[in-house]
């Protein structure tokens, strides 16, 4: 049985997760900035994994090499798993997210995304047949009734065509991230933190090198040279670095508790889109972004002791 964890290293845990949210919620800056310079979403997605496959190339080989690992050998199945579960989360789920925000702000981008839990949620019930309490279907009301109020707001803002594009591909990402979690919450306990995130994230960053060179060839040189320092800096701080920090954070404090403190995200995001891209919101939207915060924490709070 697993020791818990000391008060100490619960806080260490807890201020890792806090961080790590702050810096998973700047992709969408990153993402927005870059696209000033006139890169398209797909050769933007590619040089994002450019610079962040070799870090999980070398994270991946090590996590092999560590004896806890060892213990237990992957089979073809797992492989298998893995692979198509970092496919969905962060090759399929990017892709369509990266796609979006060419039609969206970033603030409205996170709110969207936050959805995931309520998805999570939806197919773990049609699924495995988890319990879905009264709570549950109030927190589903508060989430979905605040993106219909946030997306009121810039429907009103924004051309028809271009934001229900935009929201339709960032709610695909979502549902493509939730997929991923239900996942991973199956695969992690027997793979391992290190080496399902290394083999997932790795064989996601295969998966866009293979759709941007049937796209485009092999051509990633002819962008302004700022698209190479924010996609470099975005790789790091939006993708690598997060990656580890929530992993680790969730192992040690579970997911419930760490659902609580990512909740900064949305508030994140739109605090540094109002600094970086000088997007403004309405009360509206504001009003839709607690409601959906709200929800989330809503449905999590009942999942106290799950590390999924």
């Amino acid at each position: 049985m697993t020791e818990p964890p000391t008060r100490k290293a619960y806080i260490i845990a807890a201020l890792t997760v806090f961080v790590g949210a702050i810096f998973f919620s700047t992709k969408a800056i990153f993402v927005k900035l870059a696209y000033q310079y006139g890169i398209d979403s797909v050769s933007l997605l590619t040089l994002r994994m450019v610079f962040s496959f070799p870090v999980f190339l070398v994270f991946g080989f090590w996590s092999f090499r560590i004896k806890s690992n060892q213990i237990y050998k992957l089979t073809k199945k797992d492989w298998f798993w893995t692979i198509a579960m970092g496919l969905c989360g962060y090759y399929l789920a990017s892709l369509f997210d990266f796609m979006g925000l060419q039609y969206i702000s970033a603030s409205f981008e996170r709110i969207i995304l936050y959805l995931y839990p309520t998805i999570v949620l939806i197919i773990s019930f049609f699924l495995f047949h988890a319990e879905v309490k009264r709570v549950h279907v109030v927190a589903l009301l508060l989430t979905y009734v605040g993106v219909g109020i946030a997306f009121y707001e810039n429907f009103h803002l924004t051309e028809a065509d271009t934001i229900i594009k935009g929201t339709v591909l960032v709610f695909c990402a979502a549902i493509a991230y939730a997929t991923y979690i239900v996942g991973s919450g199956r695969l992690l306990p027997k793979i391992g933190t290190y080496r399902y995130n290394s083999i997932s994230m790795s064989a996601a960053c295969l998966g866009v090198f293979i759709h941007n060179i049937g796209l485009h060839g092999f051509n990633l040189l002819e962008f302004a040279m700022p698209v190479y320092w924010i996609s470099l800096v975005m790789a790091l701080v939006a993708t690598v670095i997060p990656s580890f920090m929530m992993a680790e954070g969730i192992r040690v404090i579970g997911s419930s508790n760490a659902a609580i403190l990512v909740s900064i995200g949305p508030i994140s995001t739109i605090g540094m889109a109002y600094v970086f891209l000088e997007e403004k919101i309405g009360w509206l939207q504001w009003m839709g972004t607690f409601f959906v915060i709200a929800g989330i924490l809503l449905i999590t709070l009942q999942k106290k002791g799950s590390r999924v």
